[in-house]
Parts: C-alpha cells; structure tokens; sequence
C-alpha cells in the first residue's frame, strides 16, 4: 500500500492522502482580499487530488503583508471571501489550511512581478516594517521599528483573532509561519534578534514569542482543529538558528499541543544553501524522531517515488510540493498511477474518462 495515498488524522481532521499544497504566495490580493484567481488557484489543487490544500501566508495584520498584494485575514470581508473558497476545496474532497503569516521587518516589499525590487515607499503604498530589533534585511527597507512589549502583545493577539476567523471560514488546519525570515523566525534567530529583554538573549527568551503565538491560537479555536507550525530548521549561517535548536523548539511546540510540524530552512539572511533533491528531508527526519512530532518535509521534491520514500523511510509524516504543483496541479492524479494505486476516487467525476 501506498503510504503517499494513506489518509492522515490530526486531531478531529482527517486528511484523505500526505500530499500537501505547500503556501505559495500570489501577490495578486487587493486589500488583502483573495478573489477569483486565489478560487482557480487553489481549487485546481483540490480538484487535482492534493490531501490539504494550504492557502499563501496571510497576514494577520495589514502591516503583516509581505507586499501591498498579499491576502489577509483582518476584517469580516477577508474572511467571506475565503470562506467561498474554502467551500470549494471541500467540495473537491480536499481539506483547506491557512497559513497564518506576519512578515516582520520583510514586509512592504515590491512583488517583484513588475521588476521593481526592494522595499515600496510610503508614496507606493507602502509602510514601515516591524521587527525584533532594528536591524533591516539586506537590500528592503531600512527604517524597521523595533517591537516593544505592547506591540508584541498586539501581535500575539492579532494570531489569535485571525486563528478565530479562519475557523469561522471553514478552515480545517491552521498554520503558524515561522519561517523563512518572517517575524516569528526573526525572533528565534539571533542573527536578527538583539533584543536585551525577556524576547531576546537565550534559547528560551527567544522562542518565547512563537510559543506565545502558538498558546493563543490553540486557545481561541476549538481542541478539534490541528494547529501545524512552519519552522526554518537551519539559517545556514554560522551563529544563526540551528537544527538542534529547531529540535529543541518542535519538543515545546509538541507539549503545547502543536501536531506537526512542516520543516523548511533558511531565509531569514544570505546565505550559500546547497540546493538538491530533498535537501531539506534530513531535517523533518530529525523533527519527527528526535523531537517526537509529526513532521512534513518540503524543498525540491518532484516525483511520486521519491515523496513515496520520504514517507516510506520514516524521514516524514506528509509531503508539501509547491512549484511542482504550479507546473502540475494534476500531480497527486499522475502519482497514484505511477505508484499503483487503485481506483479513480481521487478523480473529480468531471474528470473520470481520463482515469482509465
């Protein structure tokens, strides 16, 4: 049997397959609103087989958008309009994620998808990031203001209100973005992090502001709901987050009622990352056996056999594919052929005459 076509259950949710839709941002919301290409866009994973379907980091927060383009889930009209795509992913058999996002000293960025690079002024529509510390990230906007206690308080809040709006959307798994050089991430890494307060220093003060995120979502939505949480193993960089800290952090995140934990790595500063098939599997291995959590693995996983051995060699719980699936949205379609699955239940009914 298959394990890649093996249903997953977290919590109250059961997942039909371990293929799942890694966050991919469009840069293509108005107000942070998704609208009809977020509905084609998601949808065609769902009708393409994929287990759960895990929408672009959405701020939590205006100021939380990666760019002016970023969606968002602040206000009533953002979460109606998620709301009609989240019943379309169901209506295709997929479950739908959230992931729950706050760009930090990243954000008011350029999407890049008109040349420009770097950081939007105010005149464009930009505004002045947030971050940890001062410090700007090489090359956006230089003018970061450093969180104080009530501005952190503010964004603990802000996750926990989105995490109640996202369950009122519809949504089946929420997931905490603390990766790739975003708020939460900055916090962790004391490459952007030199805060002298109880945020900053050791190991502990560090991660307080993620399990203080996590403690509030988990809180404020229903003990059935799974909470998942998007770390960055590794910075890459000597002096920067590591692997055995990551470990150390999936422990306490299991304790706080986490359930899995989707493993990527770096972003947060340059950095020379050797890039190959699966590169970044050793370190959800290291999550799911060390820290006794389930783990996801993502970054360069491209074909049926190899998201089949990444589960079947216990190195991961579930697969997240992302510019595969840009490149085929039909790919979990094509992976239970190749791999001898049975049936055309994955198959939308639209659809069955090319199952044979």
């Amino acid at each position: 049997m298959s394990q890649l076509f093996t249903p997953i259950t977290l919590r109250d949710v059961t997942v039909r397959n371990r293929v799942w839709v890694a966050p991919m941002c469009q840069y293509s919301a108005i107000d942070g609103m998704p609208d009809d290409w977020h509905l084609v866009h998601l949808g065609s994973f769902a009708r393409g087989g994929a287990g759960l379907v895990i929408t672009e980091a959405t701020a939590v927060v205006p100021e939380g958008r990666i760019s002016p383009q970023d969606t968002g889930i602040w206000n009533d009209e953002q979460q109606a309009a998620w709301a009609r795509i989240v019943d379309f992913v169901h209506g295709q058999g997929a479950a739908a994620g959230i992931q729950l996002a706050h760009a930090g000293r990243k954000a008011s960025t350029y999407s890049g998808f008109t040349g420009e690079r770097g950081g939007v002024p105010d005149t464009e529509g930009g505004w002045r990031p947030v971050g940890p510390s001062a410090d700007p990230f090489p090359g956006l906007r230089e003018d970061v203001e450093e969180l104080d206690a009530d501005g952190v308080a503010r964004v603990v809040t802000a996750f926990g209100d989105a995490a109640e709006r996202a369950v009122a959307a519809g949504f089946d798994v929420l997931e905490v973005h603390a990766a790739h050089g975003y708020l939460l991430h900055e916090f962790l890494s004391p490459l952007s992090n030199h805060r002298t307060d109880a945020y900053g220093g050791s190991f502990d003060n560090r991660a307080r502001l993620v399990l203080e995120v996590v403690r509030e979502v988990r809180g404020r939505v229903a003990a059935g709901v799974p909470v998942v949480v998007r770390l960055s193993a590794t910075d890459w960089v000597e002096g920067g987050w590591t692997a055995d800290e990551t470990v150390r952090l999936a422990s306490l995140l299991r304790e706080e009622g986490v359930d899995l934990v989707d493993t990527s790595t770096g972003g947060n500063v340059l950095a020379d990352i050797p890039l190959e098939p699966g590169y970044q599997v050793p370190f959800a291995r290291r999550v799911r056996t060390e820290a006794g959590i389930p783990s996801g693995a993502v970054g360069l996983i491209t074909e049926p056999k190899q998201a089949e051995d990444v589960l079947a060699d216990g190195s991961a719980d579930v697969v997240l594919l992302a510019r595969e699936l840009l490149r085929d949205p039909h790919w979990p379609l094509r992976a239970a052929r190749e791999l001898g699955v049975e049936g055309t239940d994955l198959w939308p009914v639209q659809y069955r005459r090319a199952a044979r």
